[in-house]
Order: C-alpha cells, then structure tokens, then sequence
C-alpha cells in the first residue's frame, strides 16, 4: 500500500523539521524540546502536503504530529472558514480525547491565531453550535454527534481541506465504522487525510485504502507491543480476594497516580464504593457517567492530591495525564490489544511507570493472549498453583465435585453450585432451549454492541 519511512534517520529537533518560529514558541510555552520519533517522521512530510498512515503506540505524541504540521499548513494558505464550516476536521473515538485534541491544537496555534471547537455527545449542542456558527479552522469530533448536527444542518463539511483520523482501530472496535464511511463520503475528495492508529488489523488497513491516495507509512514501534517504559507484573489472585490485594497495593507501594482497569460499569462503581469503605479516595469514570461527572473525575485526577481513578476502557485511550506512577488491570480485558492501551496510559513522555495486573483462575487465557501479543512472559509476582481451577459439570450431566477447603471452597461457593442447578434445570428443560439462551444470534449481539457504545459517546 505505501512505501514505509526509514527508521535509521537521527532524531532532528523541532526547528530541523521546518516549523515555523510562531509554533516553535508555543512549543517551548509546553516545555516541549525534542520530537517523539513519530513526530520527528510524520512532520516533514503532511508539511509536503502528503497523505499520511501512521501507526505507533499510545503515549507516543501523536497528536502533535498531525496538529503542528497542520497549524503551519493553515498559516501557509491564509482564509477563513465559512459560517458552520471548519478547514480541518479531526475525528476521535471518544469524549475524553476529543477534548484533549481540541487542548492540543489550542495550545499550539496560541501563536497563530488558529480557531478550534470541539463536538461530542453527552452534553447540550447548543454551545458546540454556537461555537461553529461563525465557522472555525479546526473541528474536533466524535462521529456521533457530528452526524447529528451535519443533520440539523448546524455544520457544514464541504469546505474541509483536511482530515484526520486518530485511533482509527479503537472507532472500528466501537462500531463506527459506517458513521466514518458516511462522514467521508460527505468530504471534498481533493483533501489531504492524515490516518493513525496503534494497531494495524485487516479491517484498519482495508479502510485507510479506501481514503488514502498515495500515502506514507510512518511507524515508529512494533505492532502492539508494551512501552519498554513500563515495568509489568502480575499477581494470581483468587477472584474474591482482589479487592484486598488492591487495597494493600494502594497503602503499600509508592504510587503518586494510579488509574485502575475494570471490564464494566457496575464493576468500576462497586470497586468505587469498595475503596471509599476502606478509606481510599477515589473517582469512577465511564460511559453511564454524565460528561460533568466525567469532567470533574478528570479534574480531581489531574489535581495536587488525585484520587484513585477507577476507569473502564472507554478510558482507555482517552486519558492523557502527566505522571500517571501506575496502570493497574483490576480485571484483564477481552481483548488483548486493550491490555496495550491500557498501561500506555503510565510511562509516557520518556517517563517510567508501572503496570500490574491481577488474574484469576478464569483469566488465564487472557494472560496468555496478552502474552503472545506483546511477546513476552509478564513477570508474575506469585505462583499461580495457589488459585484452584473450578471444575466444570461433567459432559455426561454428572454433577460437580469440588475439593473441601481453603480458596477451592470459596469458589465453589460462589460459582458452582449455581452453574450446577443451571446446568440441571436446562437439561430438564431440553437442548433446544439451552441453545437458544446459551448462543443469542450474532447479528443482534454486534447490533447491541454498537448501540451501547454509541450512547457511551
């Protein structure tokens, strides 16, 4: 598809790649002095006008390496957009990124007169409308919400003479890929597209072709691995104990900020209310948060004193806070790509940081998953054996037998007997019906999927 960027050029300065001295001073206002490598690549050539895919790790300063070339790019071409129309439009998975874009590109074009607004759901239109009525350089959006206004005619996209896509895997993952292809579809085909991502799966680099005329590929790390900043490990822990253990984690260890991974929202509050008993300030942050709520977890995290911040992994790629010390994985993840994104949150900016996760008996083929993807064996801080395997009901509808005692004893208490009953009752109740619970129909479990997270957003 592209001819990809050498590897072997030494790292320039900010100055080296052609930056103009207006941005080079909003540069040093952020105290930024060296280039990331995926800036030191990406830079030169979307100044040179060409369309880019750019693929490297979270926590690499991507967002500088679309933002700053296309800061200079609008000065090079002086003009104003029209009312409700923008000269850029960046596209970001979630709220919380597409905030911290629109931060970036404020931060930087300080200089340069550069105008910005940014769109998400979850709040009122009214001043995101107001914001784009007299048009602006630089819109931020989540697709949603966009499409929303496109339709009320609030905004207007044919004068947009650039467009980025920035975790283009994680909007495929959250069911946006149609909303994507229909705002693409709305677009001046004379544009130039700037397409980033952290991982490259088949359907990533199917619709970057469809976008992308001529690119460059720039990567600048292998494929989904872990930060080399960050020092992993992982704790065997029986599923009823992990809160303990985390609790004795957050007294113990020397931890300034520390974001905690849970699968689900229920998971996040419980875990929430589980540490305020225990005496441990913390903030929960996911989709069933309203944006205020998300804003003021945010705020308290950012903040001298921050609180625990418990996340799921809407939060995943769309939190961007110096000197976060830890990423604990409370629960593993489904998916093992997430495992990436989520302790790309601690170890950025050159910084060191920590990552620990805690598995229990039912998550070990996760950790293996996570392990074949990273290509390495997280260290683990305890032997596993101490967790006892649940044993499952045996394949000609005997019942469980379970050993007596310790851990194996409390598990069995918790999920066994009940799989057992279950298991009695289906068969009572005939196959057919099992089936019928056991394997809901594909088509409406994605169509499910996607509506959910599309509220999220």
């Amino acid at each position: 598809m592209v001819n990809p960027a050498s590897d072997s050029i030494a790292t320039p300065t900010f100055a080296d790649l052609g930056l103009s001295a207006v941005t080079l001073r909003a540069l040093a206002d952020e105290g930024y002095a060296t280039p990331t490598p995926i800036q030191a690549k990406a830079i030169p050539h979307v100044l040179a006008g060409r369309d880019l895919f750019g693929c490297a790790q979270t926590g690499t300063g991507k967002t500088a390496a679309f933002t700053l070339p296309l800061i200079e790019r609008l000065r090079a071409a002086p003009g104003r957009a029209a009312a409700r129309r923008c000269r850029v439009l960046v596209l970001a998975p979630t709220r919380e990124l597409a905030a911290q874009i629109h931060e970036s590109v404020r931060a930087y074009g300080r200089h340069a007169g550069t105008t910005a607004a940014v769109i998400y759901g979850g709040v009122s239109q009214r001043p995101q409308a107001d914001a784009l009525a007299r048009g602006v350089d630089v819109l931020v959006a989540t697709p949603g919400r966009l499409l929303d206004l496109v339709g009320q005619r609030l905004v207007d996209l044919r004068s947009v003479e650039f467009l980025v896509l920035d975790e283009a895997d994680r909007m495929l993952d959250m069911g946006f890929i149609h909303d994507v292809r229909r705002i693409v579809g709305m677009l001046p085909r004379d544009r130039q597209t700037l397409f980033f991502s952290a991982t490259l799966p088949a359907e990533v680099r199917e619709l970057a072709d469809s976008m992308l005329r001529d690119p460059l590929e720039v990567k600048t790390a292998p494929q989904a691995t872990s930060a080399e900043t960050v020092t992993q490990s992982v704790y065997h822990v029986a599923k009823q104990e992990k809160k303990q253990r985390l609790v004795q984690l957050l007294r113990e260890e020397p931890i300034s900020r520390v974001i905690v991974f849970t699968r689900t929202k229920h998971g996040a509050d419980k875990l929430h209310r589980d540490l305020d008993k225990a005496g441990i300030s913390a903030a929960a942050i996911h989709g069933n948060k309203s944006q205020n709520q998300r804003e003021r977890a945010l705020a308290a995290f950012k903040s001298p004193r921050p609180p625990v911040l418990i996340a799921t992994d809407i939060a995943a790629r769309g939190i961007d806070v110096d000197a976060v010390s830890h990423v604990v994985n409370y629960e593993l993840p489904h998916e093992p790509e997430t495992y990436v994104h989520r302790i790309g949150r601690t170890g950025r900016a050159g910084q060191s940081g920590t990552a620990v996760s805690f598995c229990d008996h039912e998550e070990r083929p996760r950790l293996a998953a996570i392990e074949r993807l990273i290509r390495m064996k997280i260290p683990a801080e305890n032997a596993p054996d101490g967790i006892a395997a649940p044993i499952e009901p045996q394949s000609e509808g005997g019942h469980e037998r379970r050993p007596r005692g310790g851990q194996s004893r409390g598990r069995g208490r918790q999920g066994g007997s009940r799989r057992s009953e279950r298991s009695s009752r289906t068969e009572r109740r005939g196959a057919p019906h099992a089936a019928a619970v056991a394997s809901p129909a594909p088509a409406a479990a994605g169509r499910a999927k996607r509506s959910k997270h599309r509220r999220a957003l």
